[in-house]
């Protein structure tokens, strides 16, 4: 990991995927001005959906959600650059890949600081021929092999004492080689212990159950164990 610090903001990137200039690669519009935007996704903000020199990349700037958003969209108290947002989750998903965990790899992360405030971006890799499973499960059952290869990824995961704070059915994807992803790391943490893991899988289970009572999705919750067993 590379670093770069001046003035008010702090750039990290990983220079075996980062050939593009890391002073710009936050800005959707030098990725435009090239014509290398392939796509975007809309949330709590945009991300965009760029073709760096060696990989394509999610570029996404941090942002409040709820109600606090409304009134401080996208600012966080400043306690030291290395407890930025876009640092620690650059650092998690570093951690993971060691772990052998399938999650993105990180390409660069940003903190600009203003007093005791800041602002923050990260590019991650974008998993390619990739649908999240809310997305798949729309239009079709999955098989059990798939259950199971999610459950063994939440299992690499957990033994590696990450707590993905926020794991639902939309930040899994399984790509068309049938691959399992976890992605969206943003507030997840280094977690030693067992207390949360069962917290963490009720989390996903409501996140099932939730589409299941709207009809949105081909679930029932006999194939839950699928997943757990393989814990």
């Amino acid at each position: 990991m590379k670093m770069l610090h001046f003035d008010n903001q702090t750039i990290w990137y990983d220079e075996t995927l980062l050939k593009d200039d890391p002073m710009q690669v936050f800005s959707p519009e030098f990725w435009q001005q090239q014509g290398k935007v392939i796509g975007n996704a809309q949330g709590r903000g945009t991300t965009w959906f760029v073709q760096t020199q060696t990989i394509q990349a999610a570029l996404r700037h941090y942002r409040r959600g709820g109600l606090f958003g409304k009134l401080i969209a996208d600012s966080y108290l400043f306690l030291g650059w290395g407890k930025t947002r876009s640092f620690k989750e650059f650092d998690l998903l570093k951690t993971l890949i060691k772990a052998g965990v399938n999650v993105p790899k990180p390409i660069a992360a940003r903190a600009v600081r203003s007093g005791l405030i800041y602002k923050a971006d990260l590019l991650s890799e974008k998993i390619p021929n990739a649908q999240d499973l809310f997305s798949i499960l729309i239009k079709e059952p999955l098989p059990a092999e798939l259950y199971q290869k999610i459950g063994q990824e939440i299992g690499k995961m957990h033994n590696a004492q990450v707590n993905h704070t926020d794991l639902n059915i939309h930040n899994i994807l399984i790509d068309d080689s049938g691959k399992v992803w976890i992605i969206d790391f943003d507030k997840c943490l280094y977690q030693p212990g067992d207390a949360w893991k069962q917290g963490n899988l009720d989390r996903l289970k409501r996140s099932f159950e939730k589409e299941l009572a709207q009809k949105t999705i081909h679930w029932c919750k006999a194939e839950w164990p699928t997943i757990t067993s393989q814990l």
